[in-house]
């Protein structure tokens, strides 16, 4: 008997749910435990506030003795929380947030001692980048980082140490985090955005925001279930378990009501997002067993990563108290819905428009055809760099199953405005006749809002879609930062905008009037976009083929995705946006690899192990017991009897010596394999010898595990089940 696995078991019925007092107001804890404008305004100077809110809103340099004042206010506010210790708080390219904590604490003689924080540490903090991923980028003897304040988004207190965004560069100043190229790629969509706005629709925009809503998907486990999944801890999935007889056909999991456990964890949850000023407003139930979502509000797109990034923390730190472990892998559990993070996109200006809603009048309209077209004009030249930009060893699970987007990238638009496009392409050349012009402005543009009123179909199936006033990024994994996808989405439509100007104002110049020649260039965008367009099932056998008549890729793995990233073409996006530089992104191209590489070693670690000291063992000794039970009633009955009454027990020794002969076969195989790709020198190919030599094989020991699950025992099997892992939470 698996004493570990009964063990936790027989702990469930007698947990008692942690209660939660939920203060009457949860807006009342809204930014407590943030260094928030209405906190600046009380403990800064009217200069040292009007300073940060430029470099908020203007990007402007805060100088030296500003600096000075505002790490004294920040200290001050800080000490008055309780707080005893600063990081600069960043996110590198693990796919963690990271922080190195220092104290205010300060001797100054005589047994004396003061807490002290100035300009210099609030903008500048060094740790040590020797252990974080870098690509190559620098030499051992360059090991040194640097962390910079980002005061565009807000310090925080998390328990006893206030926590400072930054950036994180190397020695010799390449990017080593997710924040950096998104502001750059957020100040480059901003430039673009508003020189559109300010030349063609409205001259009072001076500022264009990105902004972002994500959905959180993720699975909640008992954690001492959790614990005595081997895969799980390690891995984050479970690399094997039979599915159980009932999963998610009923459909009964969604939207239903949500366990009483659950509940407490998502009020905990919620309090302590409103004290960090995160935003949140939805939760439910999700349609897999044991998995859940939570949403917030809109933001600018900056503060929405660290918000996105800081959450998973705090999940993480809330489940435990709640005795539960949270799982933020995009497939967890094979067979039933993986997690993704839905991105929600717009542009919005100072203005209050929504720069990707349709306003009350043909010219807004008009501004809103020219950024929904550029976007889809931007995602069909550049789909590539958006595959490689969700690329993971966990989203490879994902795509393209159990509602989860394909790794085709399409776009859907709905029928609606399918039709208002393709009026738009019947657009004359050139000059338009009165005629035209009034068609198009009265009867195409003029009536977009009517037809927009009730745009609500998502299209599951779609990785980007067209949601009534924003565009919803779908295919991005559960775990994974917002910045980078984020980062791509900016720069692609910041460079695609750009592009757009330059063309109507070319068009301009020979003659044609501000709309006509928008209007003639909208025209060519459409019909060169055309094919991204796709309405119907992405998971069709008929759209893989159709999508290929198309020229549109299914690349269904990163090794694959991540090939496109270093195209020329991409890199000169970067390059002229000044977003990254070819070096900066070469290495960010390997260590991606790297990290599919190491993952896809790792699982291959775990699942040997398990099938070698878990399954086989445990196989054996069923077997051995089934062999005795047959020597026994051979010695009781005899030979001849024994045969027609044993028929059960030796037909399953026979199966169980298969299943356990082909678990062994193929744990060498794969053991084989694996140090085979762990000696290969380059990344993209060490990631691909991951990817076609060792990752088929184990699908192999999992089919004759899986078998064995369902033959050995359940008193005896050593791994908690499927229908134990996902149906126990109350």
């Amino acid at each position: 008997m698996s004493t570990l696995r009964f063990s936790a078991l027989k702990k469930l019925p007698y947990l008692q749910p942690r209660r939660i007092e939920v203060p009457k107001k949860l807006s009342e804890l809204y930014c407590e435990h943030v260094f928030s404008e209405s906190t600046m305004r009380e403990y800064l100077t009217k200069d040292a506030y009007q300073s940060i809110l430029d470099a908020i809103k203007f990007g402007k340099k805060i100088n030296r003795e500003i600096a000075d004042q505002i790490a004294v206010a920040m200290k001050d506010w800080a000490l008055s929380k309780g707080v005893t210790h600063y990081t600069h708080w960043f996110q590198p390219l693990t796919g963690e947030t990271a922080e190195k904590h220092d104290s205010f604490f300060t001797p100054i003689g005589e047994g004396r001692a003061i807490e002290r924080f100035n300009g210099s540490l609030l903008i500048q903090q060094e740790p040590d980048a020797s252990s974080f991923p870098n690509g190559g980028i620098r030499n051992t003897f360059e090991a040194r980082g640097y962390t910079a304040w980002d005061p565009t988004s807000p310090a925080f207190i998390i328990d006893t140490t206030l926590c400072i965004p930054s950036v994180f560069v190397s020695y010799t100043g390449e990017t080593l985090d997710y924040k950096t190229p998104l502001l750059k790629a957020l100040q480059a969509v901003d430039e673009a955005a508003t020189d559109v706005c300010q030349s063609y629709f409205d001259k009072n925009v001076t500022k264009v925001h990105s902004t972002l809503g994500w959905e959180q998907e993720y699975f909640l486990i008992d954690s001492s279930l959790f614990q005595t999944r081997p895969d799980l801890v390690l891995t984050g999935r479970t690399l094997l378990g039979h599915a159980p007889a009932k999963g998610q056909q009923l459909e009964d999991h969604y939207f239903g009501s949500i366990p009483t456990r659950v509940r407490n964890f998502m009020k905990e949850l919620e309090i302590d997002c409103m004290k960090l000023g995160i935003p949140v407003t939805t939760r439910h139930n999700e349609v897999a067993p044991n998995q859940f979502e939570l949403a917030p509000l809109f933001e600018e797109a900056n503060l929405a990563v660290d918000h996105n990034s800081l959450l998973m923390d705090v999940m993480k730190k809330v489940s435990r108290r709640h005795g539960l472990n949270i799982l933020l892998h995009e497939k967890p559990f094979d067979g039933v819905n993986g997690s993704g993070k839905h991105n929600n996109w717009s542009l919005s200006t100072n203005t209050g428009d929504n720069l990707l809603s349709p306003g009350k009048n043909p010219k807004k309209n008009l501004q809103f055809l020219t950024f929904f077209v550029n976007t889809i004009k931007a995602v069909h030249d550049n789909g590539d760099l958006l595959r490689a930009a969700i690329a993971s060893a966990g989203n490879d699970h994902r795509l393209g199953a159990n509602e989860a987007p394909p790794a085709i990238i399409s776009v859907f638009i709905g029928s609606q405005l399918t039709n208002v496009l393709d009026e738009l392409e019947k657009v004359t050349k050139g000059k338009l006749s009165p005629d035209e012009k009034t068609d198009l402005k009265l009867n195409v543009v003029g009536k977009i809002p009517e037809l927009l009123l009730d745009n609500t179909d998502r299209n599951r199936t779609s990785p980007f879609a067209f949601t009534g006033n924003k565009f919803e990024f779908r295919a991005v994994g559960s775990q994974a930062n917002c910045g980078e996808p984020m980062t791509v989405l900016n720069a692609i439509v910041a460079y695609q905008l750009r592009k757009f100007k330059k063309e109507v104002d070319t068009l301009i110049e020979k003659g044609l009037k501000k709309d006509e020649a928008i209007f003639n260039v909208l025209r060519d965008y459409i019909k060169e976009s055309k094919n991204i367009l796709f309405e119907g099932d992405g998971y069709s056998d008929d759209w893989v083929k159709e999508a290929k008549k198309r020229g549109l890729e299914n690349r269904k793995t990163t090794p694959e995705a991540l090939k496109f990233e270093l195209e020329k073409k991409f890199i000169s996006i970067y390059e002229e946006l000044e977003i990254l530089s070819h070096k900066e992104i070469e290495a960010r191209n390997e260590i991606k690899l790297e990290k599919y590489s190491k993952m896809i070693s790792i699982e291959a670690k775990v699942l040997g192990d398990i099938a070698r000291n878990h399954i086989i063992p445990v196989a054996v000794d069923y077997q051995t017991k089934l062999i005795e039970n047959a020597k026994g009633l051979k010695e009781i009955f005899g030979e001849k009897e024994m045969k027609s009454m044993c028929t059960e027990q030796l037909d399953l020794i026979k199966r169980i010596s298969t299943h356990i002969t082909e678990i062994k076969s193929n744990v060498d195989k794969l053991f084989t394999e694996r140090d085979k790709a762990i000696n290969i020198t380059n990344p993209a190919k060490q990631a691909e010898a991951f990817c076609n030599k060792v990752k088929p094989i184990f699908s192999l020991i999992r089919e004759h595990s899986d078998a064995l699950e369902m033959l050995i025992d359940n008193e005896m099997w050593p791994l908690t089940k499927y229908r134990e892992l996902l149906f126990t939470i109350r």
